[in-house]
């Protein structure tokens, strides 16, 4: 890629980033955070696709996008960009749909995360899902600042990203923040793009090996199984992948839709018969525009 096509992509996505409200989640110290080493340093690069990807996050923030005030619906969701918690796809799976949502009149706070690293974290595993509770109980406590109403405050993914948030639409109540307020940290609604859903059947082992490490024990494979524990408190949830996808099959969608469904909760998954993994905001195969079906099936949900 052309050099000078290189710098102003990531110019632009500067641009963009900081014409938002940038917000640290958290205060103070970092629960569970080791002293950084000096060579951990946070890494922005364009990829060959012109997408931007950010490595070794130590500091995780939260990006407002606030919707237009003339449309604003008071529903607001947290967008988790995915990365094999690797690295975080934080343009086409963060900036580019949370502008899609302010369209609609939704704020969106797109985050960037903690990848589980040993160097940073004192216990890998649980780091993500801490910082997705703190998401939910930063956004629901400054919720009026925002205009937002406290009962539809929901959360997205893709790929990593949406294992992460099924982690906190199941884990919401497993406490690993601190909560002062008792602030309910239960999203109220969820939609997951091509996620990673199970450590148990149809697994993507890139995911599960950075989560969890080399040797993960099956108790810890059945936690991070969305699908093993859904309850008939769990939110909504909306599904989009493609049946084609090598990387993250869509089994992993069907075993939590099925799991939901179950349990009486709505649920709603859009299958592509093409599309593959990681296609964002826009599948190239198909004229159907997931986003559209997404936002439907929101205002069936009453969000």
């Amino acid at each position: 890629m052309n050099r000078l096509f290189l710098i102003l992509i990531i110019s632009h996505c500067i641009i963009i980033t900081k014409a938002q409200e940038v917000i640290p989640l958290y205060a103070g110290n970092i629960p569970g955070a080791k002293p950084t080493p000096s060579d951990y340093i946070e890494n922005t690069e364009v990829r060959a696709n012109g997408t931007l990807s950010i490595t070794k996050v130590s500091i995780p923030t939260l990006t407002a996008f606030e919707a237009p005030k003339d449309i604003a619906t008071g529903t607001a969701v947290i967008i988790c960009p995915g990365g094999g918690y690797g690295a975080l796809a934080f343009s086409h799976e963060g900036i580019d749909v949370a502008k899609r949502f302010n369209a609609i009149g939704i704020t969106a706070f797109v985050l960037k995360y903690r990848l589980p690293s040993d160097q940073i974290m004192a216990e890998k595993t649980y780091g993500p899902l801490q910082d997705a509770q703190q998401a939910i109980y930063l956004v629901r406590k400054k919720a009026r600042k925002y205009g937002i109403k406290k009962n539809k405050i929901g959360i997205m993914g893709f790929s990593a990203g949406g294992h992460f948030a099924s982690t906190l639409i199941t884990h919401y109540h497993d406490i690993k923040i601190a909560d002062p307020e008792k602030i309910d940290l239960r999203p109220d609604f969820g939609i997951l793009v091509y996620p990673v859903i199970s450590f148990e059947e149809s697994v993507h082992t890139g995911t599960m090996k950075n989560l969890l490490g080399d040797y993960p024990t099956d108790s810890l494979k059945h936690y991070f199984s969305a699908n093993k524990n859904i309850n008939r408190k769990s939110p909504p949830v909306f599904f989009v992948h493609a049946k084609d996808d090598n990387a993250v099959p869509y089994a992993n969608s069907i075993l939590m839709h099925d799991a939901l469904k179950s349990h009486g909760i709505s649920s709603e998954v859009y299958l592509y018969e093409k599309g593959g993994h990681g296609f964002g905001l826009i599948n190239k195969t198909s004229d159907v525009d997931w986003f559209n079906l997404m936002a439907s099936w929101l205002k069936k949900q009453k969000y």
